[in-house]
């Protein structure tokens, strides 16, 4: 846990309800202990849409089309998403759900492997929402960053593992350790990028939010 459980309640009680079909989807996901994004994830994803208001969104990890249904719910009638996912278990129910979603005709969903579509795609996505196998991120940044526009915004979630990335090494399990060092990595990319503007917010599973300063690609 991130924030104190009583204040995250108390915030999740003042948002408005889902969509009746999205809630129904969301129950359904919950109760078969589908990973989909928390409550405060969603609630900022619909803010991040409803004012930047993107054309084109790329969605890398869709497992079975929850937050791909609830962005198409929020972007602007003329947008369009482009979503990944490559688990087998989950790609035949995300179809299925993306089939059902009001805005279907506006959703494609690419089956694979993230990095080698992600070096396929051509064009830019002014906004990409990043939600995949946590110890690859570091690995999808330079394609990310290279179908981003000038001004696009890259949202990634889950990077601070419940808080538990605060902590030190020694006191996290072994077999979570790799998965630790390298969300570390991406995250001190992120923030020291000269060609990114970067800030790491509590939300949710903890969430960043990077927009593009330019055209070029660089590290520092």
């Amino acid at each position: 846990m991130i924030i104190d459980e009583h204040i995250r309640e108390y915030i999740n009680s003042l948002e408005q309800d889902l969509p009746a079909e999205l809630y129904e989807l969301e129950k359904r996901l919950l109760e078969r202990k589908v990973p989909i994004i928390r409550k405060e994830a969603q609630t900022l994803l619909r803010f991040l849409l409803l004012t930047r208001r993107p054309e084109r969104i790329l969605e890398v990890g869709t497992a079975e089309g929850f937050s791909s249904i609830l962005m198409s719910e929020y972007m602007p009638k003329d947008c369009r998403i482009t979503t990944i996912e490559k688990v087998p278990m989950r790609i035949e129910q995300a179809a299925l759900n993306l089939g059902k979603a009001r805005r279907a005709a506006d959703i494609t969903f690419l089956n694979g492997e993230a990095q080698t579509i992600l070096e396929e795609l051509e064009g830019t996505y002014d906004f990409i929402f990043l939600d995949a196998a946590k110890g690859q991120y570091m690995s999808f940044l330079p394609e990310l960053k290279r179908l981003l526009p000038k001004d696009g915004m890259l949202v990634t979630d889950n990077v601070l593992q419940d808080g538990s990335l605060a902590k030190s090494k020694f006191s996290i399990e072994r077999r979570d350790r790799t998965i630790h060092m390298r969300m570390r990595e991406y995250l001190y990319a992120l923030t020291h990028d000269d060609f990114l503007e970067t800030v790491v917010l509590p939300v949710g599973d903890g969430m960043t939010l990077s927009v593009k300063l330019n055209d070029q690609i660089g590290m520092r």
